[in-house]
């Protein structure tokens, strides 16, 4: 089991840019898969981004793609979420989850089994 705890979230106009955080604890962060989902007001869970355990591995929503990317540093047990080009429809809550497998594309809910307690966005028009 690992502990996941996002920050970095908050309140940008449109075309500004965010990076959210997302850090592990109680296991070896290099371990695990790590993806990012959101969650938007009355919408479903949707992906939006995943990496690898070694970090050379990256994975986008047709979304997202060219505006967000996705980095970690193993070191500091920790994935980033670079956004830019934000959009009002962005806005979400923002979950970072681990998986101990090899990553599966298209990812689903339950390829993770932990998951954070999420972090809120909000792109202004």
């Amino acid at each position: 089991q690992v502990q996941l705890i996002e920050s970095g979230g908050g309140l940008v106009q449109a075309g500004g840019s965010l990076r959210l955080s997302c850090k592990a604890s109680g296991r070896t962060f290099s371990g695990y898969v790590i993806g990012w989902f959101r969650q938007a007001p009355g919408k479903e869970r949707d992906f939006v981004a995943a990496i690898s355990r070694s970090g050379d591995g990256t994975y986008y929503a047709d979304s997202v793609k060219g505006r967000i990317a996705i980095s970690r540093d193993n070191a500091k047990n920790t994935v980033y979420l670079e956004m830019n080009s934000l959009k009002p429809e962005d806005t979400a809550v923002y979950f970072c989850a681990a998986r101990s497998g090899d990553y599966i594309h298209p990812p689903t809910l339950a390829d993770f089994e932990s998951w954070g307690q999420g972090t809120q966005v909000t792109v202004s028009s």
